[in-house]
């Protein structure tokens, strides 16, 4: 298991992270404003109490005077119904604004993830990522509900009391004060063991989330190897250390407030021997002692609470400095400056689009090649890339792909295929050379405009929890009803969709599990011509399907190819053998470039692959 960011803990309080937090606050100001005042007044109220027993017993009760006794106790009740009222309130007002922070933060760090590059994903585990938009956030709202307002009534509460005791009898309240240093050795001991104990449970948590999400993910390869008891064994030593962890932590916390309760307990026995004795000399009111002994209560629960809030606040400088380190990583991938392609057209749709609107109408299906649109061009000029930048996994690779021109792209594995395709959509940046896209840098170009001229056809397509239809429009409004069965129709998805119970309105579970592969493909082969890009990218789009459901791909790919650029990665040879231009990579460099009996009569390897899967199909057929 590698160390996660949980394993380093900072500072108790760090006051640069606590003006980042409290800038949450400010959209909210008014509605902490009202809590701080329902909060203070209701400790002003608290202090209040004790008092009006003081004045009920000397006044009224030991002096046998009933007269003015009932206007007290009215008055006790007023103040326990506007204490009850302010509780209300300063919670209401809390609470509702902890969740709207957690709400603008969660947006926040979830906006932030959308913009990061896939290489930030590439070195971040998803259970970890998923921890920050959590449980952390989770942490945040306790701060923000019962810490960073709240503590102003504790700390308004102990002074207050202090300056009462010591107004009404400053001997009984050094007696009561003198239990302070118990307090504060016993606060000490469980502020450090309970930081200590709350490292690991976050530690462990964190690596619960993140082997969660890798082995429910990999579910299937852990079942097909009989992997489960090995990793349920894994699995239960986290568990059980984290479990271990919580234990621990109760342990600390059933020490201190019980201890606490003891140390309140003594106090109020030494008030009890001291102040009985000088109530009994006369020196010491009746009220003034049964006073003192509630206020003695009321002292020591706020310690014990800011002592909670302490862990709180630890807790949540832990979360923050997570979330705030996530936050700022830097969007390596920006968003660049619009610039005008060199080759414009005039208003309306692209042609592309004209002309799969024109067939679909007229019945056509697509079939027929419409002749090439003026965008579309794709030009590298000696572009090379390293992942970590030594290593390098494409070098000096230079061609271009005219407006509709269909390209197939083969080699090896490892050959720096895809690398092409990701530098093309700008999921990294190229370590030197340039990309242009009709005829403007890919740098330079907006990146949802960029990625509006695109649509990716991958080897392992990605479906969302949701229904047919909704997975082809992918929350796009723009594209009607009539546009998604078009599409689905186009590429022969609706033979499959008409037969499902709901048709297009079928519920589609994570990531497709319900449909064959083929299915899945014809889908996105769906969704990418309802978007209907400028250039079209397959990557692998037919390597794991059998060899029927190929055929109905190849025919939608006609259709899907039709008017557009085209950039097909293959395995299968067969599928690209008919493409304008085929280029062959090898060990990360452009070796050959040519029609497909071009690239044959030159006996280089393009042929010597072909010759491999010649012979790989011999062998099948027989």
């Amino acid at each position: 298991m590698s160390v996660h960011d949980e394993e380093v803990l900072g500072k108790a309080y760090d006051s640069v992270l606590m003006r980042r937090l409290l800038r949450y606050l400010l959209p909210y100001r008014s509605l902490v404003a009202i809590a701080l005042v329902a909060i203070i007044a209701g400790a002003a109220l608290q202090l209040a109490q004790p008092y009006l027993v003081k004045v009920a017993i000397d006044r009224h009760i030991q002096p046998g005077n009933l007269a003015g006794l009932d206007r007290i106790a009215l008055a006790f009740l007023a103040i326990l119904f506007a204490s009850f009222s302010l509780e209300f309130l300063q919670t209401w007002m809390l609470q509702t604004t902890g969740q709207r922070i957690m709400f603008d933060m969660r947006l926040q760090i979830y906006r932030h993830l959308q913009e990061l590059d896939v290489q930030f994903y590439d070195r971040n585990p998803v259970g970890r990522l998923m921890t920050r938009v959590t449980t952390d956030v989770d942490v945040l709202n306790d701060l923000f509900t019962a810490g960073v307002v709240s503590i102003f009534g504790d700390v308004f509460m102990l002074a207050g009391i202090m300056i009462v005791l010591v107004v009404m009898d400053w001997r009984l309240a050094l007696v009561a004060f003198s239990v302070l240093p118990l307090i504060a050795v016993v606060t000490q001991w469980f502020r450090r063991n309970a930081r200590e104990s709350y490292r690991v449970v976050r530690t462990l948590i964190a690596r619960i989330n993140a082997f969660l999400q890798e082995h429910i993910t990999g579910m299937s390869t852990v079942q097909l190897f009989r992997q489960e008891r090995r990793i349920l064994g894994q699995f239960n030593d986290i568990n059980r250390r984290h479990r271990d962890a919580n234990v621990d932590s109760i342990f600390y916390y059933a020490v201190f407030y019980p201890a606490i309760e003891i140390i309140g307990a003594l106090a109020a026995a030494l008030i009890i021997w001291f102040g009985g004795g000088w109530t009994i000399r006369g020196t010491l009111t009746l009220g003034s002692l049964v006073a003192f002994l509630q206020y003695s209560q009321r002292f020591f629960r706020p310690i014990s609470d800011m002592s909670e809030k302490f862990n709180v606040l630890q807790a949540a400088m832990a979360s923050s400095e997570r979330i705030f380190k996530l936050l700022d990583t830097p969007v390596k991938i920006g968003a660049g400056q619009p610039l005008e392609p060199r080759h414009t057209v005039g208003p309306g749709p692209p042609p592309s689009l004209k002309l799969w609107r024109t067939a679909v109408a007229s019945g056509e299906g697509g079939q027929a090649r419409p002749e090439r649109p003026s965008t579309g061009s794709i030009a590298f000029e000696d572009v090379s890339f390293a992942y970590n930048g030594t290593d390098y996994v494409l070098r000096n690779v230079s061609f271009e792909v005219a407006p509709g021109e269909r390209v197939g792209i083969v080699g090896a594995t490892g050959a720096g295929k895809s690398t092409l395709i990701n530098l093309l959509l700008r999921f990294y940046d190229t370590t030197s050379g340039r990309i242009l896209v009709d005829g403007a840098d890919v740098r330079q170009i907006d990146l949802q405009q960029l990625r509006d001229k695109f649509s990716l056809v991958l080897q392992d397509v990605h479906l969302f929890s949701g229904t047919i239809a909704s997975n082809i429009r992918l929350g796009t409004a723009a594209i009607t009803d009539e546009q998604v069965r078009a599409a689905a129709r186009a590429v022969h998805a609706d033979r499959f969709i008409g037969e499902l119970p709901q048709g297009y309105e079928h519920p589609v579970a994570e990531r497709g599990a319900t449909l064959s592969v083929g299915q899945k493909q014809l889908l996105s082969f769906a969704r990418a011509l309802a978007f209907d890009p400028e250039i079209l990218v397959l990557d692998e789009a037919t390597s794991s399907v059998d060899t029927e459901t190929e055929l109905t791909i190849r025919d939608a790919l006609k259709v899907l190819m039709a008017g557009r650029t085209t950039l097909a990665i293959a395995h299968r040879l067969s599928t690209i053998q008919d493409m304008d231009k085929i280029l062959v990579m090898h060990h990360g460099e452009l070796r050959e470039a040519g029609t497909h009996q071009e690239l044959l009569a030159w006996r280089g390897i393009y042929y010597k692959l072909y010759q491999l899967q010649f012979k790989d199909q011999e062998l099948l057929s027989r």
